[in-house]
């Protein structure tokens, strides 16, 4: 199957899908692109993005980007200077009240084809009410353009299916690339917990605090701690024979679990759950380390990555040998993944 048959099938089943990227440059606003042109005609499609993307030169590098073209009718959330810097004419249907350093967010129709540049929220609360106002005004289909490093917004709380971009931009070593890309694929696609009154007991953990525990009889106990992180010694001394799982809401880092690792073994029997795999803040070493020694991770919410597209050139003037990098890629990932080359715009 080729990607834009498979971009038709898959998309058939999710109403908001998220693109995010490993690093800048890696082919996300291209890979929007060829998608926006693969749908054009055959779905009212809303677009927003977290932070400014579609621009003509990027705020950072100032190296030039591609830009997202859009057709007649797709209806857009953005603010209002990028509605302004855009060469789409636009029909104002409302403004949310959002307010972002480039001005308030608007949601908009295109009275013509051209190409836009957008700038949405920066906050998943917010975000959630742009997709929202997006599907009731009528959108069988809401992209979210996500920006560089920031996973969130893959989180299944907002989005229900992503598509992850990687290249030559994440490193100058194919191998460093290859071995980022499978780590971030197997954190974000983690197990989740599948035992609806465990779900329903660490939810209510986390609607109440940062740390908690699930015992064997399941009860619960909440910890008074303003965060998991530097807080492993008071969290273990809670961590008694019958607890079986525990309860984080926030991030789990790499000190978090070397901590853990090194100051006791009940981890190996202990499952900690987070609420989505965006919390996860784990190298690859250190993942696979507390995996190999028994250690278990699980989510409440599993993140759906439907294709992966890659770029092997860089704007640094490298790139990567395609067909290799293709190749190895796919050795360890069973996920589709597609070279799609420049789009047309």
């Amino acid at each position: 199957m080729d990607f834009n048959e498979l971009i038709k099938s898959e998309l058939k089943k999710y109403k908001i899908i998220s693109i995010i990227g490993l690093a800048k440059n890696v082919s996300k606003t291209t890979t929007l692109n060829h998608i926006l042109q693969v749908l054009k005609g055959n779905y009212q499609l809303g677009l927003t993005s977290i932070g400014r993307d579609g621009e003509k030169y990027d705020a950072i590098t100032s190296l030039p980007k591609p830009r997202i073209f859009i057709e007649t009718g797709t209806i857009i959330a953005t603010a209002l200077q990028s509605l302004r810097n855009s060469e789409v004419k636009s029909e104002i249907i409302k403004k949310t009240g959002i307010t972002t350093p480039m001005g308030e967010i608007h949601i908009a129709k295109a009275l013509n084809s051209g190409f836009i540049e957008i700038a949405g929220p920066s906050i998943n609360s917010e975000l959630k009410q742009v997709c929202d106002d997006l599907l009731n005004f009528g959108c069988d289909l809401v992209l979210i353009d996500g920006a560089f490093d920031r996973r969130s917004y893959a989180s299944p709380l907002i989005s229900q299916a992503t598509i992850l971009s990687t290249g030559a931009s994440v490193s100058r070593e194919i191998q460093e690339v290859i071995n980022i890309t499978q780590h971030t694929v197997n954190l974000l696609t983690l197990e989740n917990e599948e035992n609806i009154q465990i779900i329903n007991l660490a939810n209510k953990i986390i609607s109440k605090a940062k740390v908690g525990i699930i015992h064997k009889n399941n009860s619960i106990k909440i910890l008074d701690l303003l965060t998991a992180l530097d807080s492993v010694e008071e969290i273990l001394d809670q961590l008694n024979d019958d607890a079986i799982f525990l309860v984080i809401n926030g991030a789990v880092t790499d000190e978090f679990i070397e901590d853990l690792i090194k100051k006791s073994d009940i981890y190996k029997r202990i499952t900690v759950i987070v609420s989505d795999a965006t919390k996860l803040f784990l190298s690859k070493s250190v993942f696979e380390k507390y995996s190999k020694k028994g250690g278990c991770i699980k989510v409440l919410d599993k993140i759906k990555i439907i294709v992966i597209t890659i770029n092997p050139t860089s704007p640094l003037g490298y790139e990567f040998d395609k067909l290799k990098f293709l190749n190895e890629l796919k050795q360890g990932i069973t996920i589709p993944i597609f070279d799609l080359g420049p789009s047309k715009y």
